[in-house]
């Protein structure tokens, strides 16, 4: 066994292990030596804080109006509590000095005094003397000085300290009289006379002043205190007369009998739309119970303040909620006056809300178009989308700024925005137009004369496209015919052309090699009109071939190359005959035939369907004749 040496002191900030070598032997064997480690760590020493231990001590200052034990100051183990220790289950409190209203608890929490501090007083001091002990014996014992500053709270007052009250007879108990109110903290109400008869009740928190049992004409003169209940000694007091009247056995009467009208949108919350004018059978309006009946929507719109009907919320026009409700409100106003049994008289009200033009059309983000130089008459370019936050949403209609011309090739539609193209586009004269689109609201007020618009920039760019021209194939040809008799009209070749995307009508002329006439184009035909020249002549023929218009004219050429040659004459009978075979031009006639040569995918696919549905017919003709 390894004991501690008495006297012996551990710092493990200095040594925190020692090494001990033990040696053992037993009778007729050998000595065996072995260590020890023996480890020293930092134990639970009581430490105070500089501001704990200083000869001044800790200072706490307070207000007058904390409430009964409150804790003021605690010794923690923390710096801000004075002390520095693990653990509060070994340390022991005690204050020195019993003078004191202030108590001290075992945790180490300074509290309040149990009926707290005089709050009338000016500044107040008290000193304590705190004793705090460990385990081991050590301790820590300073003064903490805790200062009572005048208190800052506001005194308990009635702003209405005489009040009167008429209420009509048939009242039952626990039903609200009136309610009273006070400002100050901590507040709580008591009714300090009459003590009897006990007609009414007040709740000690709300103020509320209630009904004990049904009351009948009376007059009773209340006397009502409320205090702070954390310092009593801080109470006002206020009187109230209550008077109770007799009630109506007629229900009241109401001009207007019912109310129809139309409101804008922009009407503010809190405005008033109508005010009653009821009485009842006395001929007075005191006594008179109003509410509002109707769906959700209609109460959450309008409310009642009085007599008075009142908008309870936004109007807005532009939604859809409003859109659902058809843009009318209906309810009921229910004008009651008291009494047994209860009179009461119903009011219809329909408010229909008119929209207001409150908002400024407003253009696209983007409004930047491109459309070819060729796109024909009528072409559409883009379309304008604007925008309208008033109901109904987009309403709108478009307009260009000045008129369609060649200044402005261009016409918008006044509904949709589409804008078209109406004139002749050349890119080389102008590669960009800039329009100006006014918006203009619609059906957005009942007025028409507060139209509102905007005027948006769009720009359309003209995309050039490039000059096609026209194709003849072949471009050369080389033909031989025999002339006909004269004056007949005989005719050649027919030339195979085709133009650009812009150019449906292709425009034929011969431009060379037509000295004399004897070649006329008739359309697209090359016609030879023959003569009585009987020896064979070659002929070289430029024909011209263009489309487009204008400035845009694009043509190609065309040469044949016609061998003429004339018509056989009758030679008198000989006696050798000589037969001649004309040697014709061979005829080439190009056919195309359209293929179609399916992928080997679908061919797979098809055969796999095939199959499976001559598989399903023929188990189903088996079940029918199995059946």
């Amino acid at each position: 066994q390894v004991t501690l040496r008495a006297g012996a002191e551990l710092d493990a900030h200095r040594v925190n292990q020692y090494t001990l070598i033990l040696r053992a032997a037993c009778a007729g064997e050998d000595e065996v030596q072995e260590r020890l480690f023996v480890r020293v760590t930092a134990g639970q020493v009581l430490h105070c804080d500089t501001a704990f231990a200083s000869a001044e001590g800790d200072v706490v200052q307070v207000l007058a109006d904390v409430a009964p034990r409150t804790p003021l100051y605690a010794v923690l183990p923390q710096p801000l509590g004075g002390l520095t220790f693990p653990s509060l289950s070994f340390l022991q409190f005690r204050l020195q000095n019993h003078n004191t209203p202030l108590t001290l608890t075992r945790r180490g929490l300074v509290l309040a005094p149990d009926n707290g501090f005089d709050p009338s007083k000016d500044t107040q001091t008290f000193r304590l003397e705190i004793e705090v002990m460990d385990h081991h014996g050590h301790n820590c014992s300073r003064a903490v000085r805790v200062q009572v500053l005048p208190s800052r709270r506001p005194r308990v007052t009635f702003p209405e300290p005489h009040r009167a009250v008429t209420v009509t007879e048939g009242i039952g108990p626990q039903e609200v009289v009136t309610q009273v109110h006070a400002g100050g903290d901590n507040v709580r109400y008591a009714i300090f006379a009459p003590v009897a008869p006990t007609l009414f009740t007040i709740d000690e928190v709300t103020g509320e002043i209630r009904s004990t049992r049904r009351l009948e004409g009376i007059c009773a003169h209340l006397l009502i205190r409320a205090y702070n209940a954390l310092h009593p000694g801080d109470h006002a007091t206020a009187t109230v007369n209550v008077t109770v009247q007799g009630t109506d056995h007629q229900a009241p009467r109401c001009v207007p009998a019912i109310f129809v009208s139309q409101v804008p949108e922009t009407r503010s919350p809190g405005s008033t739309l109508v005010t009653l004018r009821c009485t009842g059978s006395s001929g007075t309006d005191g006594g008179l119970h109003y509410a509002l009946e109707g769906p959700p929507s209609s109460r959450s719109h309008l409310c009642m303040e009085g007599p008075q009907l009142k908008v309870n919320s936004t109007l807005d026009y532009d939604s859809e909620a409003m859109a659902a409700q058809g843009f009318q409100f209906t309810a009921t106003i229910v004008v009651t006056v008291g009494g047994q049994p209860r009179q009461s008289t119903r009011v219809p009200v329909l408010v229909t809300v008119t929209p207001v033009n409150e908002f400024r059309p407003a253009c696209p983000s983007s409004a930047t178009f491109t459309v070819p130089e060729t796109a024909a008459f009528g072409s559409v370019v883009g379309r304008v989308a604007g925008t309208d936050r008033d109901y109904p949403l987009d309403s709108l209609e478009y307009s260009l700024e000045g008129e369609s011309g060649p200044a402005q090739p261009f016409s918008i539609d006044r509904r949709t925005g589409e804008i078209r193209v109406v004139g002749r586009l050349d890119s080389q004269q102008q590669k960009s137009y800039r329009l100006v689109v006014r918006l203009t609201d619609t059906h957005n007020d009942l007025d028409l004369r507060k139209r509102q618009s905007r005027l948006c920039d769009v720009s359309v760019r003209l995309q050039a496209v490039p000059d096609q021209l026209p194709v003849c194939i072949p471009e050369v040809q080389e033909l031989r015919i025999t002339a006909g008799s004269p004056g007949s009209r005989q005719p050649v070749t027919r030339l195979v052309c085709h133009g650009g995307p812009d150019s449906a009508v292709l425009t034929y002329s011969i431009v060379g090699g037509n000295e004399d006439g004897r070649f006329r184009l008739e359309g697209n035909t090359v016609v030879y009109l023959p003569n009585d020249r009987a020896e064979p002549q070659p002929f070289v023929l430029l024909v011209e071939v263009w489309g487009g218009s204008g400035g845009r004219r694009r043509s190609s050429v065309v040469a044949l190359v016609v061998h003429v040659t004339p018509r056989s004459t009758p030679v008198p009978p000989s006696t050798s005959s000589q037969r001649t075979t004309l040697q014709k031009e061979p005829l080439v006639v190009v056919q195309t035939e359209a293929v179609w040569q399916p992928p080997a995918w679908f061919v797979a696919v098809l055969t796999i369907s095939g199959v499976l549905l001559l598989a399903t017919l023929g188990c189903t003709a088996r079940s029918l004749l199995c059946r």
